[in-house]
């Protein structure tokens, strides 16, 4: 999954007031879909500048931030000092290269990452051994789009097909997949629709 570009974009990110309330929706979908205990270790894959654990902090317990954009890791840590985002951890993290940590989480979430990702397979394995028993994985993502919200040099997933993404869940160990409507994303006037993918392990 590569980093150079979101890193030249790292510092201007959160100055978007449209993916600090996606970030938002995207926090408040998680929390419709299963209850969460107060005390939930959570992980957020790819997070970026953390804004859904920043809006999920509150209602979680411990958390860490992994990304493997080091201008993204950059501006989490300034958010950590800052006290935006209390007691956070962030790691250095790309589960298609990296040995999956010896670490167990309560939830994984991760927000408009997947498409990014070559290896489907292998990323959501990586989610499955980083979840307890009983766990839960929250993914939002694009739906099948057709190849316009990427325009130029991408080889990811233009967004996914529902029922396919339910069953790659499936197939890595996840059950009690459910797929709901998440938000909307535009995209120079172009609407995309985000859903929410939910599993426990």
């Amino acid at each position: 999954m590569g980093s150079e570009n979101f890193d030249s974009r790292a510092a201007e990110w959160d100055s978007d007031p449209d993916k600090v309330s996606r970030a938002q929706e995207v926090a408040a979908a998680i929390l419709e879909a299963v209850p969460i205990e107060p005390s939930a270790r959570l992980l957020e894959y790819g997070a970026g500048t953390g804004l859904v654990t920043q809006a999920l902090r509150e209602r979680v317990g411990p958390v860490v931030l992994a990304d493997n954009s080091r201008g993204m890791r950059q501006v989490m840590q300034q958010k950590i000092d800052a006290g935006v985002l209390p007691d956070a951890e962030v790691w250095d993290l790309d589960l298609e290269r990296d040995a999956v940590p010896d670490e167990q989480f309560d939830l994984v979430v991760t927000s408009l990452v997947l498409h990014h990702v070559r290896d489907l397979p292998t990323v959501l394995a990586g989610f499955a051994a980083l979840l307890r028993p009983g766990g839960h994985v929250f993914v939002a993502d694009l739906d099948r789009e057709d190849g316009s919200f990427h325009q130029h040099d991408f080889d990811g997933h233009h967004g996914f097909d529902r029922a396919e993404l339910a069953a790659a869940l499936e197939q890595a160990g996840f059950s009690q997949v459910r797929v709901t409507d998440c938000t909307t994303l535009l995209k120079e006037g172009t609407p995309y629709s985000v859903f929410l993918a939910t599993a426990q392990r």
